[in-house]
């Protein structure tokens, strides 16, 4: 793991203790990379509850509580199914902050509106759900690197941003 990564893991966890919360992910395209991750933090099992891991339509529905009609009206690559993930794993696994990540890491699946590297990410937490779309440049696991770094610098930014 890189050292910033782990440095911002580090803080991530160090506010989430501070303010009594506790951590749960969604992943998709990243494959359970960010739980992982943040995984190989000693003693983090006191703020991370766990992660659901969902390639599949099937999955996002019946363990995060995405909506048919999202995934076949917007697809699984969209900020409301970004949403809808963060809002499940708050649901399914009772956790207070959650962060969700769904898209295209390649080397195939990209579209000309969706081209490989199109990742949403939302974050939940007490007072704030912010969704965000980037799209990253590379192969697929510098891809899927790209995205835990953002996924933990965005939930990051927002639970330092709010008095939650």
């Amino acid at each position: 793991m890189r050292s910033e990564l782990r440095s911002q893991i580090e803080k991530l966890v160090a506010e989430l203790r501070r303010r009594r919360l506790s951590l749960g992910f969604g992943e998709s395209c990243t494959g359970g990379l960010l739980s992982g991750t943040v995984a190989a933090i000693p003693g983090v099992s006191d703020i991370f509850m766990g992660s659901v891991v969902s390639y599949s339509y099937n999955a996002k529905v019946d363990l995060l509580g995405v909506s048919w009609d999202t995934l076949n009206n917007q697809g699984a690559v969209s900020e409301d199914v970004a949403r809808q993930m963060a809002r499940g794993v708050c649901e399914r696994l009772k956790v207070n902050c959650s962060a969700a990540i769904t898209g295209i890491a390649g080397p195939s699946g990209g579209t000309p509106e969706k081209p490989v590297g199109t990742v949403w990410f939302a974050v939940r937490g007490p007072r704030f759900e912010v969704a965000e779309k980037k799209l990253f440049a590379g192969d697929r696991e510098a891809i899927q690197v790209q995205s835990v770094e953002f996924a933990v610098n965005l939930l990051l930014r927002e639970l330092t941003k709010t008095d939650s």
